[in-house]
This record gives C-alpha cells, structure tokens and sequence, in this order.
C-alpha cells in the first residue's frame, strides 16, 4: 500500500497533525524513529515530511519521516538526558527578544544561536515592545544591533502597540517557512497574531510577582500567511542548556571565534588561556565583541561541567 505524504503542521506530544492535499489529519506514531545517537523525546517534528496511512477517517499513522534538510533541537526541559525537537526544514529563524517586560538576558541569545549554527540557519535576531525603550534602552539597542550584525545576524525593531516594524518583518517572512522562538513574556503570541489573522494565540501579562513570562504556547504549531509562506511557533522557552553537546561543538558554532580558529598557534586552543591565540588578540584588538566572548566562555564551562559529571556520575 502507497503512503499518503503530508508536512506536519502541529504536536501535542502523542498526536501530530499532518496536512496533506489540504485536508487534516490526526496521526501517532508506530515504532521508534531516532536522531542519530540522541534520545528524542519527539521523534516527529513540526516541518517534517512524513509518509502516513489512513487507519480510520482522518486518524492515520505515520510510518516514514522523509530526510530533513535541517532541525532545531534543545536539551528537554523535562529529560534532561533527551533532546526536544522544535522544528525542521526551516528557511530561517526568527528569535523574538526585549530588553523589558522581561529584562534582557543578552547570554540567552548566543544560547539561542547554539541551536541554529550547526546548519546554518540564517537568524533574525527582532527586539520587540520597542514603545517601552527609554533613550537608555535604545543605545543598548544600538550596540547589540552593532555586535549582531557585524557576525552576519540580521537585528531589527518591533512594537506590536504602534505597528513598528511589522510590515518590515512581515517582507522578511514571505515566501519562507520560518520558525519563531523567544523566551516567555516577550510578546510573541501577539506579534504571531498580528502576522497571522488566523493564528488566535493567546496571549498574557508578565507576572506581577516575578515580572517574567507564563507559558502561553504549549505546543508547536505552523501557520500560513499564504501559500508560499508559513510560520512554525514555539512554547516560549525560560532557559536554554545544552548537556548533549562537547566542547569542541562551543568553539564550532560561536562563528567569528570559528573563523579566527585556524590562525591559532594550537589546533585545539580553547581560546583562553593558550599562548598565541588569534582570538585573545582580536579580543584585545577590539575586534570581537567581549559579550559574546564572555557567552562563549560560559557555554564552554557550562558543556565540560555537565561532561565531567556525566562521565563520573557511576562512581
């Protein structure tokens, strides 16, 4: 029996939703499907091509994941010994951010990129609720736009109250399958709904004890602008960590240090405290940004601090 193909538009955990022909179908899964050598909690991702069959009207089962160009995996936040998949075959990504109604957390970004870099997805980096940034705000702005930039990341503004920026966001996502992610609290429900008339996200306050953001996305989901063009939206996500990576996968995918790597006198310089490090002189230069270094150095001891336990964790 052939299988039916469709692109998965929606998890909930145990059910997929799997668009085919331009009709809906609600489809679980039959057997294992692994990533490689890590442990997925959701072997299915929203993105992905997969081959299904009709089990009773519109339930099915999916039976094959086509090939992915590309994903997006974080550590679970529930398994931290599994891995989360948030999307696959993406165009590009868009991280949503502000720098209040949540606080910035600058090192959350680098963090975010982490999950991108390995396949080189284009990302751009949106700072949104820009009606609430004092002239303080926006030099910060100013300069975070600057480091981003010049490491090749796209940074633009957005207020979902004066429509700043939403048109210019709106031609960025055209004819792309997007993913958008963003920490809790950052208004990305309502920018989603402003970009989709369908969407209809839900939407909440920051908590008036914490001032951080409540889970309003509990599941991911793709949504069409038109034909062409669709959004996959992602829970919003509190902290990002990474104990399925090595070291070596931090001095990877931090780009500009990646690129200087080569001129280093050791071909396995940490780019800390190695004599003739091309890093450490370009750090000293000016030439890269002390922000990013410090996430890299954070990310570097975060990832041999978890290796360390994990490899003694039997004895």
């Amino acid at each position: 029996m052939d299988l039916l193909k469709g692109i998965v538009i929606k998890s909930t955990g145990s059910w997929y939703t799997v668009k085919s022909n331009e009709k809906l179908f609600n489809c679980r899964i039959v057997g294992k499907f692994r990533l490689g050598k890590l442990k997925v909690t959701n072997p299915v991702a929203v993105g992905d091509w997969v081959g299904f069959e009709i089990e009773d009207g519109n339930v099915g089962i999916i039976k094959q994941i086509d090939p992915r160009e590309n994903y997006v995996v974080r550590q679970s936040p529930r398994k931290k010994h599994f891995v989360h998949l948030l999307a696959s075959n993406v165009d590009q990504a868009v991280l949503v951010i502000t720098i209040k109604e949540p606080k910035l957390k600058q090192g959350f970004i680098d963090r975010f990129l982490m999950m991108t870099e390995p396949y080189s997805i284009p990302v751009t980096i949106v700072f949104n609720k820009w009606d609430l940034y004092d002239e303080e705000d926006k030099q910060l702005f100013s300069y975070l736009k600057a480091v981003y930039t010049n490491i090749g990341y796209q940074v633009m503004s957005t207020s979902c109250e004066d429509g700043e920026g939403i048109e210019s966001l709106k031609e960025l996502l055209l004819n792309k399958q997007s993913l958008i992610s963003g920490q809790s609290g950052v208004g990305k429900s309502t920018l989603v709904n402003l970009l989709i008339d369908n969407a209809n996200l839900k939407t909440q306050v920051l908590s008036d004890y914490t001032g951080k953001g409540q889970h309003t996305t509990t599941f991911a989901e793709m949504f069409f602008l038109d034909d062409q063009t669709s959004i996959i939206d992602t829970p919003g996500i509190k902290t990002l960590s990474f104990n399925f990576l090595e070291e070596q996968d931090i001095i990877h995918n931090f780009r500009e240090i990646f690129a200087l790597s080569k001129d280093c006198k050791f071909g396995d310089c940490t780019h800390r405290n190695e004599p003739k490090c091309a890093v450490k002189n370009s750090l000293e230069k000016g030439e890269i940004s002390e922000l990013r270094y410090s996430s890299y150095l954070q990310l570097l001891k975060d990832t041999e601090e978890q290796n360390y336990w994990e490899r003694h964790k039997d004895i």
